[in-house]
């Protein structure tokens, strides 16, 4: 991919949490009030549900298509969930960044490892819970799933928490409205180092709230 960072061109920010993070309300808040924002479309090889509309909810494919789309390296990232593929195709967000179009692509650690290998321009950020007992807490809350269910995600949001440290930014998300505006930030480049992995005091902010907050 080209530099997004050339005269007239959006970004790639790629955003990853663990379960109960609270990443998918903060993408809709920021993306209902800057609307020159969007958000990444993914190809998959699921059936199309009612109401789904091709190229705006999914860019749907056949399985032969996106093993096509695959050998032909044409994914940032993709990968296999439940029997379905999903990927993020290179030259959808290209044609965006190249249109001035600041993309935000919500995606696990896993994908986000994998666009960085093939687009290392990409602004990464993680979004983590204030603490572990909140997102215990966030996540025993869901009253839809079953005690096995929630300490089997409790579990894998824990340790998908051991990952913040491979991303460019860190947001603690202990309160939406700063959340949000830190996020517009680290996408204008008006954030500074304040949110920054690098940054050694913000650092610790995150390692106490990995430990179990301040």
């Amino acid at each position: 991919m080209t530099d997004p960072a050339s005269q007239g061109q959006g970004r790639l920010v790629v955003i990853s949490a663990p379960s109960g993070a609270g990443k998918t309300t903060l993408v809709r808040a920021l993306l209902s009030r800057d609307p020159s924002l969007r958000f990444s479309v993914s190809y998959t090889t699921r059936p199309q549900r009612p109401l789904e509309r091709h190229g705006e909810d999914y860019f749907f494919v056949d399985v032969a298509a996106f093993r096509e789309m695959i050998r032909a390296g044409e994914f940032l990232e993709h990968a296999q969930v439940f029997g379905n593929y999903y990927g993020t195709s290179r030259q959808h967000v290209q044609g965006l960044i190249e249109a001035g179009v600041t993309v935000l692509l919500e995606i696990d650690w896993q994908g986000a490892r994998q666009v960085r290998r093939r687009a290392a321009e990409a602004v990464s950020v993680f979004v983590l819970p204030p603490s572990p007992d909140e997102l215990a807490r966030r996540l025993r809350g869901r009253a839809t799933d079953s005690k096995a269910v929630i300490e089997r995600r409790l579990n894998e949001a824990l340790a998908d928490m051991s990952h913040w440290a491979e991303f460019d930014h860190a947001i603690i998300n202990d309160d939406l409205e700063q959340s949000v505006q830190a996020l517009a930030e680290i996408i204008t480049g008006t954030a500074g180092s304040r949110y920054a992995v690098s940054d050694p005091e913000h650092r610790q902010r995150v390692l106490r709230a990995i430990a179990g907050g301040d």
